[in-house]
Formats: C-alpha cells, structure tokens, sequence
C-alpha cells in the first residue's frame, strides 16, 4: 500500500521541540497531531522549530484546533467571530510547522434540519477561507466524524462538506464510527466503506486522516476512550482495510496511555504488511497486559 504514518494525538512533550521530537522518534512514531483542544500552547517560534526537526525525521504533523473553534453557528456574533479567530491562529501555527492539516469539529444542528445546518458550516467555511487566503496561511483544514448519533458530524455530512467545500477533507474517527453504529466496526468491510467515502472526496495525493482508539460508548453516543483491548474496537480490520487503496494514510491514536499506543501501532503495521513499527522499543508490546489484548483482538 502507499506510505503509512501513525502517531499520537498530543506533543510528547512541551519542555522544548528537541525533546518532543526525540520522544516521538524513540516511540517509533512517524506522525504526531498538535494538542491545541484545549488552548494555545505553542508559539510561532516553536512551531517552526518542530516542524523542521519533524521534517527532518520523517514525521508528518496536523493540528488540532480548539473545540470551540466549529463553523456552522446559527446565530452570527461574538462565538462565531472566536472561532473563526481559533481556526485563523491555528492554521497560522499550521503553516509554521509545516502541517498537513488542520482538525476541527462541525458543530451541532442547535434545532435546524441537517441540510441547513450543512448549508451553514459550508457558508461559515467559505468566509474562513477567504480571511485565510488574505493572510496567506491556506492549509488544508480536515472536518472530524462525531461521535454522537443524532449531532452534526456524520460520516455522510462529513462527506458532503468535504465535497462542497473543496479545501476540506474527511477525517475518520473510527472510535466515534464505532460508538454511533453500537460497536458495527469488526471487520475490514466495513472499514473499507468508509475508506471508499472519503476516497471519493480527496484530492489526489493527499492523505487519508484517521483518529483511532478504543471507546466506550452508550446509546450509540461516544463517553469515552478506553484502554486498548478493554473495548471492542480493533486495528487490525482497519489496517486490512487500507491495503486495498493506493493513497497514503496517517493514523493518529487517541489512546488514554502509551502501552495502547504501542500495542496499536504494532498490530496496525502487522494487518497492513509492513514492519516499519519495529523502529520501537518493543517493551511495551511485549508485556503480559499487551499479550492479552492481542489474544482478545
């Protein structure tokens, strides 16, 4: 299959981007998504910094913004003008590091029919754009798949939005995929439809982008990341999945804790028929915590 990249969703490390780095390298990580869901924490300065050094080692950055940054606000005013102002500074940090995307959530219905809600995130995101381009920090932005069922954020609108918009691109949330269908995700066909969705939508060359973890979940609404191996959730069918596409892929782990990282990043390699995960420390995976979620997947 064409490259595959896989990495954790938050900097290693804040200390310095030096540190960061060399975590992420003696992990075995080729990828790595900035943590700004919460706040700002990078300045420009650093964000160059560790895009070079990332360049430089062969991993691939994206951003993810603040969640109050989503477009598709029902009401214009003071909210939509602060999120607007997140996703302006975190594609200029974007641009800085040298990322491939910026992450962001769609929002919610707040009472209107789907297709207006759609209709307004498409809008919202059309004016971002040209306040980007003036500015000349364009990235490449990336709509998330919820985790909700009856919220904004389907697959099927994040397909549509990514199509309408042209600039934006699906990302695959398998673990909210998961969650919204009663734990349907177990076997690669399934994985595989929605490969061929966003396939449909992405430009050639470019990526795809998918967030991965356990999840526990109830009443097909997402409540929270597990623990690999304490779900239902595996990797493997995924990695199955993405060998039948020719188009590269980064991958990008949401586990609670470093062992699950580990033990996914070893399976997802196994299922897709590359070793390139053995660059590693294999101490995690082989403990005897690992050994049995590898048995139970």
């Amino acid at each position: 299959m064409a490259p595959l990249h896989f990495g954790p969703a938050r900097v290693p490390s804040r200390a310095s981007p030096q540190e960061a780095i060399s975590l992420l390298h003696e992990r075995g990580y080729t990828a790595c998504e900035i943590d700004f869901e919460g706040k700002f924490w990078m300045d420009y300065a650093w964000a160059e910094t560790f895009g070079q050094l990332a360049r430089d080692a062969d991993i691939v950055l994206s951003v993810h913004a603040p969640i109050a940054g989503f477009m598709g606000h029902a009401e214009r005013g003071k909210k939509l003008n602060m999120a607007v102002g997140m996703l302006d500074h975190s594609a200029g940090i974007a641009k800085a590091a040298g990322a491939e995307l910026v992450v962001f959530h769609p929002g919610f219905l707040l009472g209107r029919e789907r297709a207006e809600a759609i209709d307004s995130v498409v809008e919202q995101l059309g004016e971002l754009r040209e306040r980007l381009e003036k500015k000349d920090r364009a990235v490449s932005f990336g709509v998330e798949v919820m985790g909700r069922v009856r919220e904004l954020g389907t697959a099927a609108d994040v397909f549509e939005i990514s199509s309408r918009s042209g600039w934006v691109r699906p990302v695959l949330d398998f673990a909210h995929l998961h969650a919204v269908t009663d734990g349907a995700f177990v076997a690669p066909a399934e994985f595989a439809e929605i490969l061929d969705g966003a396939d449909a939508v992405l430009e050639p060359g470019a990526p795809f982008h998918i967030h991965f973890s356990d999840i526990a979940y109830a009443n097909r609404n997402e409540t929270k990341h597990l623990p690999y191996g304490e779900g239902t959730l595996r990797v493997g069918p995924l990695g199955e999945a993405l060998r039948n596409f020719d188009r590269p892929a980064t991958v990008i782990t949401e586990s609670p804790d470093e062992e699950s990282n580990q033990v996914i990043r070893e399976e997802l390699y196994a299922a897709v028929g590359t070793r390139r995960a053995s660059r590693a420390s294999s101490s995690a995976a082989a403990s005897p915590r690992s050994r049995a979620r590898r048995k139970s997947a």
